[in-house]
């Protein structure tokens, strides 16, 4: 009969995901993730098998807390402004060091792809569903399904841009100038789709 893990398998998991968060997969060390867990190396594997099983938990966890944060903040206020809100959050009030971090599911494409691509694969899978909650978003606010479409991947863009970009030492008026810049286009969109459609028919 095997012997339970003694230890808190949810804090180990949290610790894990902020190190692969701030250093990626491949800067990262078994030695680095044990020490951050407080773990063993015999219950690492029994727990989580091995580095990359690890980081796919890791990566499936902090890609299910975007989709949470994005329907909480939808709930507390307008679509459009819940999708502003959500790219502002990191960048208003004392978020400290997280807040350099970037984005981990656009940090792994980048680092992985070419390397390893079924991770690559995966981190791109979670930001296509991200960008399909844009779009519902969207049409609650009222864009046709062609415009949303086309929005979300603009947002998609700049949300990839904004969190690379947040590693680098930049005021934080300069982060948010971008942001509220593309969402006075968003606005402008959905409460002109007369006009929109129309661009987006010629720019086609």
């Amino acid at each position: 009969m095997s012997r339970p893990i003694e230890f808190d398998r949810a804090k180990a998991l949290q610790r894990a995901m902020d190190l692969f968060w701030r250093q990626g997969f491949q800067a990262t060390s078994l030695v680095d993730l044990l020490a951050a867990m407080s773990i063993s190396r015999s219950s690492f594997y029994a727990a989580f098998g091995d580095k990359v099983g690890l980081f796919v938990e890791c990566l499936d966890l902090f890609a299910q807390r975007t989709i949470d944060l994005l329907e909480r903040t939808r709930a507390e206020m307008p679509p459009v402004d819940a999708l502003q809100a959500f790219f502002e959050r990191d960048f208003v009030g004392a978020r400290g060091a997280r807040s350099q971090w970037g984005c981990m599911l656009v940090s792994t494409v980048l680092e992985m792809a070419g390397v390893d691509d079924d991770l690559a694969a995966r981190a791109s899978r979670h930001l296509d569903l991200v960008q399909r909650i844009f779009r519902t978003f969207l049409q609650d606010a009222g864009a046709t399904p062609a415009l949303a479409e086309d929005l979300a991947a603009l947002l998609m863009l700049v949300n990839e841009g904004v969190r690379v970009s947040s590693r680098r030492p930049v005021l934080v008026a300069d982060r948010l100038q971008p942001i509220a810049a593309t969402f006075r286009l968003v606005r402008n969109a959905v409460v002109n789709p007369i006009n929109s459609e129309l661009t987006r028919k010629i720019t086609a």
